[in-house]
C-alpha cells in the first residue's frame, strides 16, 4: 500500500515520470528512426530503379538513373514526344519536389489514352521510380500526392444517351 501512495500522480508530468517515458527518451527514438530508412532501394543489374505508372487509360513503364536531366520517351525527346509546355512542366514535377532536377536520366515507355493522360502516367511512374531509388524522398513525393494513382477514367456510355450523361435533344412534336 505504501508504494501506491508514492506513485501518485497529481499532473501528467508527473504520469510520464513515473511511466519511465522521458521526453528526451522520445526525441531519441524519432531521430533514430529519421536516420533509417523504412524501405530498401530497389535497383535492376543496370544500376536503374523500375516503376509503373497510370493515369486515366495509359500506362508507363518508366526507369531512372543517375545522369544530366534527359528524358526519352517511347524512344523520342520529352520535347518532341510532349509538344505542349505544360505537359512537359508535369512530367518535371516530381524533380521540381524534390529538387533533383538534372540529376536523373528518365526513359519510359507509353502506351494507351491521349497525351495528357500519358503525362500523368510518366509523372507517377517518375514519382513511384525516384522513391526506389532514393527511399528517403517518399515522404516528400507522398505529401505532394505524386504516389497515389489517379483513379479518375472516362465513364462508359449508356444506351439511349448520346453520351455518358447527356441526354438526345428533346423535341416536343
Amino acid at each position: 500500500m505504501a508504494d501506491s501512495t508514492q506513485n501518485s500522480v497529481s499532473d501528467l508530468a508527473d504520469l510520464g515520470i513515473i511511466a519511465g517515458d522521458a521526453p528526451q527518451g522520445d526525441a531519441a527514438v524519432i531521430a533514430s528512426r529519421a536516420e533509417v530508412p523504412l524501405r530498401e532501394q530497389e535497383l535492376d543489374k543496370q544500376g536503374r530503379a523500375y516503376a509503373t505508372g497510370r493515369r486515366k487509360d495509359a500506362t508507363a513503364r518508366v526507369w531512372v538513373k543517375p545522369g544530366t536531366g534527359k528524358v526519352i520517351v517511347n524512344g523520342r525527346d520529352q520535347g518532341v514526344y510532349f509538344a505542349r509546355p505544360t505537359l512537359r512542366l508535369i512530367i518535371d514535377q516530381p524533380f521540381a519536389i524534390t529538387e533533383r532536377q538534372g540529376q536523373y536520366d528518365v526513359i519510359a515507355t507509353v502506351k494507351g489514352g491521349g497525351l495528357s493522360g500519358q503525362a500523368g502516367a510518366v509523372k507517377h511512374g517518375i514519382a513511384q521510380a525516384l522513391t526506389k531509388y532514393e527511399p528517403a524522398l517518399r515522404s516528400t513525393v507522398k505529401a505532394a500526392g505524386f504516389l497515389t494513382r489517379d483513379s479518375r477514367v472516362v465513364e462508359r456510355k449508356k444506351f439511349g444517351r448520346a453520351k455518358a450523361r447527356r441526354s438526345f435533344q428533346f423535341s416536343k412534336r
